[in-house]
């Protein structure tokens, strides 16, 4: 039976290979990713959030069709971190991801969730409200969600939610869209990223379409964009989006957004941009706590059709405390041993099974965490981290990166190296002894920000970080 999963993994492999073509398969797919089957589940695993992000946001609907022109059937796809897969990268692969990020916004992306046209009718997004999992720590931004549902002129504008990684931002997000379908059927909305308003703005203005482009997103009831941040050090696009969200503001509709980080702490964004932010709602959505971390297991388990106790779902939701995704990773890990092996679960079996993945995610804070932080407030991009650049401000994040990755996690200087790009144990050395001169000597540390050179202490520095993790 093992072979058989070998060969079949094997062949969707190949099949996504075929679908999306060999370059993009070697940079995204060849070291970066382990699949896995289980029942109705496709596991991804991935080396960190970025590789993730991206292969969700360009490939998600290669790979399920390659996993039905293999298998004969329909899986759901999900993701989970697993950060041995960092040591698998090669430099020169980073470097591509890297470039292929860099160009992303001069260039059209096939995106999953076909944007640019607005819905009438009921075509839902995949999450909704009824779905996400309410507790103490996100229950005002899901009260928040459902006032700007339930009223159609805008309580507030911008609605701006931020937090980590995998802690529900763009469950939210298109939970509004999907019930605002429902609820208010004539109603115009418009669900995108930030890099795809990017990607239409560049197409409108090649193919001379901006009056369309501007009449499609400025007449809308409800505009919802994800990954707001993604504008960071695009001085045009932010001017663009400026205007969109004064037209679109002054009509009395509404904007959700979301972002990694705070509209203050996010990099290369211009003022006048952060004021329109911050003059809305901002609402920081928290990890889950303990109870809701077990609703949440629950849930997911339900929805696989599985019978999970309640003992293996308390030992899971106290182990991963991080975000719901590594929940999610750690049930799918399980049933997926489960299934291969016809074991039954138990809570013996699941600290067995789950022994190396709770090793791998136990730090309060992970490197994905630091990453996002670090990116947000430098203005640079998880791909440049991981690059081998050497610019004045990309060094300086992935110096920082790297100091607060040895001061919060549990890793090694060599297990920092293979996840922030395979680098050297000597490199994340020097970079930890740099950061750690700067702050001692509280000396000036000079960057580019959006308008030019930007010098800030170091101790300052380090203090925004640290309350951005915190």
């Amino acid at each position: 039976m093992q072979s058989t999963f070998t060969d079949e993994i094997g062949a969707i492999d190949q099949a996504i290979a075929d679908r999306v073509g060999q370059q993009k398969h070697r940079v995204w797919f060849k070291n970066s990713t382990r699949l896995t089957i289980a029942d109705t589940y496709l596991k991804v695993g991935v080396p960190n959030h970025f590789i993730g992000s991206w292969i969700e946001n360009h490939f998600l609907d290669d790979i399920s069709l390659a996993v039905r022109s293999v298998t004969g059937s329909d899986k759901k796809i999900a993701f989970a971190i697993e950060p041995d897969l960092a040591g698998r990268q090669k430099r020169p692969q980073l470097d591509s991801q890297a470039d292929l990020v860099q160009r992303a916004h001069n260039k059209t992306t096939r995106s999953r969730m076909k944007p640019g046209t607005y819905q009438r009718r009921q075509t839902l997004l995949k999450m909704s409200l009824d779905s996400f999992v309410v507790g103490p720590r996100n229950q005002l931004a899901y009260n928040a969600a459902m006032s700007v549902v339930g009223e159609e002129k805008s309580p507030f504008n911008p609605l701006f939610f931020h937090g980590g990684y995998g802690i529900g931002k763009t469950h939210l997000l298109q939970g509004i869209c999907n019930e605002v379908a429902k609820t208010r059927p004539q109603a115009k909305w418009l669900y995108v990223s930030a890099e795809d308003f990017v990607n239409q703005y560049v197409l409108a203005l090649k193919t001379r379409k901006l009056d369309a482009f501007r009449r499609r997103f400025r007449q809308m009831d409800l505009l919802a964009i994800d990954d707001i941040h993604f504008l960071a050090s695009k001085k045009a696009m932010q001017e663009e989006f400026l205007h969109t969200f004064n037209t679109i503001d002054l009509a009395g509709k509404q904007v959700v957004l979301v972002s990694d980080a705070h509209p203050k702490m996010i990099g290369k964004l211009c003022e006048r941009l952060v004021n329109r932010f911050v003059s809305g709602m901002v609402v920081k959505i928290e990890a889950p706590d303990f109870k809701t971390r077990c609703r949440i297991c629950a849930q997911r388990a339900m929805a696989m059709k599985k019978q999970i106790p309640d003992t293996v779902i308390a030992y899971i939701a106290e182990n991963m405390n991080s975000n719901v995704r590594e929940l999610e990773g750690a049930l799918l890990k399980l049933i997926a041993f489960a299934a291969l092996t016809k074991e039954k679960i138990t809570p013996a079996m699941a600290r067995r099974v789950l022994a190396e993945h709770i090793s791998r995610t136990d730090p309060i804070v992970h490197t994905s965490d630091i990453e996002s932080a670090v990116t947000t407030f430098f203005g640079v991009t998880t791909a440049d981290i991981h690059s081998s650049r050497r610019d004045r401000t990309t060094s300086t994040a992935r110096s920082f990166s790297m100091f607060l990755a040895r001061r919060y996690t549990k890793m090694s200087y060599p297990e920092i190296g293979r996840v922030i790009g395979g680098k050297n144990h000597a490199t994340v050395i020097l970079a930890c002894r740099k950061v750690k001169d700067l702050v001692e000597r509280n000396a000036e540390v000079k960057w580019i920000g959006p308008n030019g050179n930007r010098i800030a202490r170091a101790k300052d520095i380090m203090d925004q970080l640290i309350s951005s993790l915190s």
